[in-house]
């Protein structure tokens, strides 16, 4: 009989065996992780849509796609598709088509934006200026039904569910920007609780566009220093003043460890330990004691079986807004006390921008080339310190560093937090 391996709780061990990314800094694994451990920005003018008058004019867009403006829901399958065919491809799990497991996705809230509404009110016969009530009259004409289509929730996954062959019912979720880390932490949990041998997690967003950035900007979170725009995301930093959107996917492959053994499959990484907090406290500003985010950390890293003695680095969730970063070293410093000015932390969206829904997803799949290549990505922009941060924020430049047990958040709006212990060998 095989040896069946456990963790330190007698729970099926979850392997990571295939991963795939999308960022502005390019398709793929290598492409991303070159430009991410040079410290390139992919930040950029936003050439897809007019700017005039909005106050921020830049973001993390994936130029590399066609895709027509203001349509997030084909942008973000487009990229969860890429992301997965990467992650499956590696994995070498299932036939083309027929993957062996669920799909677990985070997607952006999509909807129909005012170019669309307008649009169909007018291919619905309207003329002149559109009312809100031609807008209703057009959609409650049901002549339009594979457009509404397009646009509802839970869409994306049901086409990446037909593309890749998961299956049962695709899970479709959106935790804000906790989301892709969501994703995961589902699909381990189906693992450990003996549902899927295998599972597909995605994270996605591609929704950047003229509406997205009113609303972030009505809240105070985008930053506004657009020019150069390689310089505008400064987690940690004294002078942020907000984050810069961004847009990407990444997908991963989850298998029991034993079921990756028995077909020879190759391991990336161990997720170890998965910690969740909601609070509700305010629809964007998190709890003022920080106690979910503590929650959330204390519970991943136990999850794992492990000391807060034995993170080796954190992949930050730091977005650069003043609040967040703040209260993520808050955090942080209460969990792993004295010892948090020593531990290196890093923020990718310094370089590739908040990809919201998709940014736990990214940032996992960075956390596991940190372990593979020993190379911890910087924090760019790092010019001047904040002294109320005092924090190893790999500053500017990528360091070497052995690293075998990393640490990644995701703190969302809404008291949204999830957290993810990933590891190079099983914790037993």
């Amino acid at each position: 009989m095989a040896q069946q391996h456990r963790d330190s709780f007698g729970r099926p061990i979850v392997a990571v065996t295939g991963m795939g990314v999308v960022t502005s800094l390019g398709a793929g694994k290598d492409e991303n992780w070159a430009a991410l451990t040079a410290g390139r920005s992919g930040i950029h003018a936003i050439s897809r849509f007019p700017t005039e008058g909005l106050r921020t004019t830049i973001a993390g867009t994936v130029d590399f796609i066609p895709v027509e403006p203001f349509c997030a829901p084909l942008l973000s399958e487009q990229l969860a598709t890429l992301a997965a065919e990467e992650a499956i491809s590696q994995a070498a799990i299932g036939s083309a088509g027929d993957f062996p497991g669920s799909l677990f996705i985070a997607v952006p809230p999509v909807e129909m934006e005012w170019p669309q509404r307008v649009a169909l009110a007018k291919a619905s016969g309207q003329t002149g200026d559109i009312t809100y009530a031609d807008l209703l009259r057009a959609a409650g004409s049901g002549d339009f039904k594979p457009w509404h289509n397009l646009f509802l929730f839970g869409t994306v996954a049901d086409r990446i569910r037909e593309r890749f062959g998961t299956k049962g019912s695709p899970i479709s979720l959106s935790t804000a920007c906790s989301s892709g880390a969501t994703a995961i932490q589902l699909g381990v949990e189906a693992i450990r609780r003996g549902e899927n041998k295998a599972v597909l997690a995605i994270g996605t967003d591609g929704s950047v566009h003229a509406e997205a950035l009113i609303r972030f900007s009505l809240l105070s979170a985008l930053s506004t220093q657009n020019d150069p725009p390689e310089e505008a995301a400064k987690p940690f930093s004294k002078n942020r003043d907000g984050f810069v959107m961004g847009e990407g996917a990444a997908a991963l492959v989850l298998e029991d460890y034993d079921h990756a053994i028995a077909r020879g499959a190759r391991i990336l990484g161990i997720v170890a330990g998965v910690g969740e907090k909601g609070d509700g406290f305010h629809r964007t500003r998190s709890s003022p004691g920080g106690a979910p985010i503590i929650a959330a950390i204390r519970e991943a890293i136990a999850d794992a079986g492990l000391t807060p003695d034995d993170v080796d680095y954190i992949n930050a969730h730091g977005t650069a807004t003043p609040e967040n970063d703040r209260m993520e070293a808050h955090g942080l410093t209460a969990v792993l006390g004295e010892r948090m000015a020593e531990v290196p932390i890093s923020s990718n969206k310094s370089m590739i921008g908040h990809t919201l829904t998709a940014a736990g997803a990214i940032e996992a799949v960075v956390s596991l080339l940190t372990i593979a290549n020993g190379r911890l990505p910087p924090t760019i922009n790092y010019r001047v310190p904040d002294p109320a941060i005092p924090l190893d924020v790999v500053p500017n430049v990528a360091r070497d560093a052995q690293v075998t047990r990393v640490l990644s958040n995701s703190f969302g709006f809404g008291g949204q937090n999830t957290c993810l212990l990933f590891t190079a060998e099983p914790v037993t």
